[in-house]
């Protein structure tokens, strides 16, 4: 499942799931633009790919602002191509009983989650219709397939990439576009050490007995980015380990 000479877009590729999302493209021979808010993260990542041989750039800005998000398109069409790969994985998390929910917590999560992967989409999915080829990957969450106390906002904010993905699918079908997303389930990343969880109790609950890696979602990217998916359209393909049986 070679992915030379395709030109990808990991948002949200400065560490975690982005960043082996990022690395595993890289791998396959994907020239990658790696986007995070972190300028340090996004060059750590892209660094590291070429290092190990790989084509990558680093570009810092928020994947939710409309003037970043161009921005950063101009500079990776001028220094690597048209974007034939987006993976939207760029996201943020929080956890608060929903009466304590406030209005600018909401409309954070919606802006970051959901408006980031429009405007990202909106901004590279012409690179594709013109190209009559694309791969289009949103990163949800297995929360939105089961809901999850304490998070509403977020489960909303993923629940609605979900739909976001189905209608694309459904609209890009006879362009050579497929728009397909990838539910992570319990996945041990700096995000989810970052919250109120202790990692190794919730492990012990999956059905494998144990926390999933960045890489397991990675390879699930990999291969809906594949030219090997090419009549795979608005599918969920859950990387959970079994937590949730679709």
């Amino acid at each position: 499942m070679s992915l030379g000479g395709k030109v990808a877009v990991v948002t949200g590729g400065g560490r975690g799931i982005g960043r082996a999302i990022a690395t595993v493209l890289a791998g396959r021979g994907a020239a990658v633009s790696v986007w995070d808010l972190s300028s340090e993260g996004a060059e750590e990542t892209a660094a590291a790919i070429r290092a190990a041989g790989g084509t990558a750039i680093a570009l810092a800005g928020d994947a939710a602002d409309a003037a970043a998000v161009a921005a950063a398109a101009t500079r990776t069409r001028s220094e690597l191509g048209p974007v034939a790969i987006l993976v939207n994985n760029a996201g943020v998390t929080a956890y608060e009983p929903f009466t304590s929910i406030t209005e600018e917590s909401w409309d954070r999560m919606i802006r970051i989650n959901l408006k980031g992967p429009f405007l990202v989409t909106k901004e590279l999915v012409t690179d594709m219709l013109e190209a009559g080829w694309g791969r289009i990957v949103n990163i949800s969450s297995s929360s939105a397939q089961t809901g999850a106390p304490a998070m509403s906002h977020y489960v909303a904010s993923k629940g609605g990439v979900i739909g976001l993905t189905k209608a694309l699918a459904i609209e890009y079908a006879d362009k050579g576009i497929t728009v397909n997303h990838v539910p992570p389930g319990f996945i041990d990343t700096p995000l989810v050490r970052e919250g109120p969880v202790d990692v190794d109790a919730v492990a012990a609950t999956m059905p494998m007995k144990r926390a999933g890696r960045p890489e397991d979602v990675a390879y699930a990217v990999a291969y809906l980015a594949s030219e090997g998916a090419g009549y795979v359209t608005g599918q969920t393909l859950s990387t959970n380990g079994g937590r949730y049986l679709l």
